[in-house]
C-alpha cells in the first residue's frame, strides 16, 4: 500500500494538522548550535528546546511544531543502506512546562497517522518502556494505547536501549519513549521527559515534564511512498534526477554522494568552512569522502548536484538561506575540492601500493591494526586524508579491517603523541608545543586555549575601535593559557559603560558564530582591503589576512596575521575584561579572558 504524497505536500499536512490544534511554527535552528558546548552540531528536532525543559517560564506560550533539520555522523558507515543518512529532517511536536503530557501527545499521534494520512492500522504496533533500576513501566502509555483500540499483542515492551531518549549531549532532559511502527519501520517516537540527567550521571525527577516527538520526514516518506529506501522516495529522486554520471538507486556510490553533497551543502550555507578539527573537519571529511567515492564511478556533475541541493531543498519558509548562499557554498566546495583533487590520486596511488604487499586478507589480525594506524597517520600527514578513509580503502579491496576499529584508534593516538612531542622539539627545544614570543602553550590543551585567546585579540581591537574610535590600534599583546594581555593606543581610562558595550558588542559576535577565514594576497592588495597590520612590522611579499565574517568586505575584524586561530567565533565563548591600566602616555593596557 502507498499514499501519493510528495515531500511538499507531506511539510504542508503536518504543519497545519498541529497549528489547528494550538501549535506555533517555528523556523528551524541553525545547524551549528552556540549556546550548548556538549555537541559540535543539532543531532535533533529538541536540541534547540532544552532551555524550555529546564526552565518553563522561558517557553513561548504555546506548544511548538518544526521540521529541523539534525546532522549526525554516527552511523556514517551505514549511510548507503536503505535508510541511514548524515542529515536528516525531523518533523515534530513539542510541549512544555506540562502544557499537555502523555495522553494529550499519544492521540495528537495516533490522530496524525492514522486518520490524517490514512496509514493502515493493521500494519502498526507501538513500543513502550518496559521499565529498569532507575525509571519504572510506563503503565500509563500502555493504557492509553488501549483505549485507542491498539490490541495488547501489538503493545511491545523495549528497554533503554530501544524507549529510552536523551540526553542530547552529556545533560539535559531525557525520559522514556513510545514509538509507532509500520512494516517494522519507526516512524514516530514521542519522548516523554520526566527526568533530568546531571552532570554527576544521576536522574532527577522533573517537576515540569514536558513532551519531545519526532519522526525522520525521508523515513515517514518512505513509508508512504511505500518504497524500499529512501533514496527511492520522490525527494532523493528529484536529487537525482538527470544528473551525469549518477547510476541507479541501487549503487552505494550514489547513495553517498547524494547524503554527502547534500549534508555539505547545509553545513556550507551555514558560514562553516573545511578545517582540520571540530566542525571544520567533520565537513571536510564529508567532502573529501565523497570525492574518493566519486573517483569510484568518474562522476564529476559536482555543480550540476550542488545546484539541485539547493533548488530541491528552498522550501519557502524552511531554508530560505541555501539558495541565498548558492555561490557560497558552490566556491568553499570548490576550494576543498581543487586542494584536495592532487592529493586524492597520488594517496590512492601510495594506499595501493601499501595494501598490495599486506598478508592475504584471510591472515589479516588485530596485530596489523598497528601497520595499517602507523600507514594512515602517514598519509593522513602526507595527503590531508581523513584516518577513516584509509579503513575504507581496505574494506574496498576485501579486508575486514573495521571489526580492528578500537586497535586501530589507539595505535593512531600513539602516533598522534610522538608527533606532538617532536612538535614540542621543533619549537625551540625547551619542551613547549608554541613559543613565538607572544603565544606560548606546553601542550595540546593549552594550545587549543592560546588560539581561543588570540583569535579573541583580533575581535577586542575590531570592538575597542567601533567603541573607541579608529584612533586604535594594537601596540603588542602576550598570550597565556590562563589570560590574554592586550595593549592599544589610547590616552584615557575606560568608562565602566565602555568595557561593558565592549563585552556586549564581543557576546554578540560569538553569539553569530561567525567563520574565521583567510586569503593570502599580495602586501600591497593586502593593504587596500583595508585590515589591520602593525607599521614597525617587515611582512612577506605574500601575507594572509585573517577576517571574522561571511566575507572579507563586510567582515566583522581582519587583521594581517599567521595564526593560529579557530575556526568560528563560537567557540570562544563568554569575554570578560579584568583590568585597564595606563602603559606609557597615549598607551593602555588590557587584561581579559574567555570563560
Amino acid at each position: 500500500m502507498s499514499i501519493d504524497m510528495t515531500h511538499l505536500e507531506l511539510r504542508k499536512r503536518f504543519f497545519e494538522f498541529f497549528k489547528k490544534r494550538g501549535h506555533t511554527q517555528l523556523l528551524p535552528a541553525s545547524l551549528v548550535p552556540t549556546d550548548d558546548p556538549s555537541v559540535l552540531f543539532t543531532v535533533a528536532g529538541m536540541q534547540q528546546f532544552k532551555p524550555y525543559y529546564l526552565e518553563p517560564e522561558l517557553a513561548p506560550a504555546n506548544p511548538i511544531v518544526t521540521i529541523q533539520p539534525s546532522f549526525r555522523t554516527v552511523d556514517i558507515d551505514e549511510v548507503g543502506d536503505e535508510r541511514h543518512l548524515t542529515l536528516f529532517e525531523m518533523i515534530g511536536n513539542f510541549s512544555f512546562g506540562n502544557k499537555y503530557f502523555k495522553r494529550e501527545a499519544i492521540v495528537l499521534a495516533y490522530d496524525f497517522f492514522f486518520k490524517e494520512l490514512g496509514l493502515d492500522l493493521d500494519r502498526a504496533y507501538v513500543t513502550v518502556f518496559r521499565g529498569d533500576k532507575e525509571a519504572p513501566l510506563d503503565q500509563e502509555s500502555i493504557m492509553i494505547w488501549r483505549e485507542l483500540g491498539i490490541a495488547d499483542k501489538n503493545i511491545r515492551m523495549g528497554d533503554r536501549e530501544d524507549n529510552w531518549w536523551g540526553p542530547t549531549g552529556a545533560t539535559g532532559p531525557c525520559g522514556p519513549t513510545t514509538e509507532i511502527y509500520i512494516d517494522d519501520i519507526e516512524v514516530w517516537n514521542i519522548v516523554f521527559n520526566e527526568f533530568i540527567k546531571e552532570a554527576d550521571g544521576r536522574y532527577q525527577k522533573s517537576d515540569q515534564p514536558g513532551i519531545d516527538t519526532g519522526a525522520g520526514l525521508e523515513r515517514l516518506l518512505m513509508v508512504l511512498q511505500g518504497v524500499p529506501t529512501v533514496f527511492d522516495t520522490e525527494l532523493y529522486q528529484s536529487l537525482a534526477k538527470d544528473i551525469p554520471g549518477l547510476p541507479d538507486t541501487t549503487s552505494k556510490e550514489m547513495r553517498v554522494l547524494l547524503d554527502h553533497v547534500k549534508s555539505a551543502a547545509f553545513l556550507l550555507a551555514e558560514g562553516l568552512l573545511p578545517a582540520n578539527k571540530d566542525r571544520g573537519y567533520v565537513l571536510r571529511r564529508l567532502i573529501r569522502r565523497a570525492m574518493r567515492y566519486a573517483r569510484r564511478i568518474d562522476f564529476s556533475a559536482w555543480s550540476a548536484l550542488l545546484d539541485r541541493v539547493v533548488d530541491v531543498y528552498s522550501v519557502p519558509q524552511l531554508y530560505p538561506h541555501l539558495a541565498k548562499n548558492r555561490a557560497l557554498i558552490h566556491t568553499n566546495f570548490d576550494q576543498e575540492m581543487n586542494r584536495f583533487a592532487k592529493l586524492l590520486d597520488q594517496g590512492i596511488s601510495h594506499l595501493n601500493r601499501e595494501i598490495m604487499a599486506f598478508p592475504l586478507k584471510t591472515e589479516l589480525t588485530v596485530e596489523h591494526a598497528g601497520r595499517i594506524a602507523e600507514l594512515a597517520f602517514h598519509v593522513y600527514q602526507s595527503y590531508g586524508f581523513p584516518p577513516e578513509m584509509v579503513l575504507e580503502e581496505f574494506e574496498f579491496e576485501g579486508f575486514p579491517v573495521h571489526q580492528y576499529q578500537t586497535a586501530f584508534a589507539e595505535h593512531f593516538a600513539k602516533h598522534q603523541e610522538v608527533s606532538r612531542a617532536g612538535q614540542g622539539r621543533k619549537f625551540g627545544g625547551h619542551g613547549l608545543l608554541l613559543d613565538t614570543g607572544e603565544l606560548r602553550a606546553a601542550d595540546v590543551t593549552e594550545l587549543k586555549k592560546v588560539t581561543r585567546l588570540h583569535t579573541a585579540t583580533h575581535l577586542l581591537q575590531a570592538a575597542l575601535r567601533r567603541v573607541l574610535g579608529d584612533h586604535v590600534l594594537q601596540k603588542g599583546s602576550d598570550i597565556t593559557a590562563e589570560r590574554l594581555r592586550f595593549d592599544f593606543t589610547h590616552a584615557e581610562k575606560l568608562t565602566t559603560e565602555q568595557i561593558k558595550e565592549v563585552e556586549t558588542i564581543l557576546s554578540k559576535v560569538v553569539a553569530d558564530d561567525l567563520p574565521i577565514q583567510f586569503v593570502e594576497l599580495p602586501f600591497e592588495e593586502a593593504k587596500t582591503t583595508g585590515a589591520l597590520f602593525l607599521p614597525h612590522v617587515r611582512y612577506p611579499d605574500k601575507v594572509k589576512v585573517y577576517f571574522a565574517g561571511r566575507d572579507l568586505e563586510l567582515a566583522f575584524s581582519k587583521e594581517f596575521c599567521g595564526g593560529p586561530h579557530v575556526t568560528h567565533t563560537g567557540e570562544l565563548g563568554q569575554f570578560k575584561i579584568l583590568k585597564d591600566e595606563s602603559l606609557s602616555a597615549g598607551v593602555r593596557r588590557l587584561r581579559a579572558v574567555v570563560e
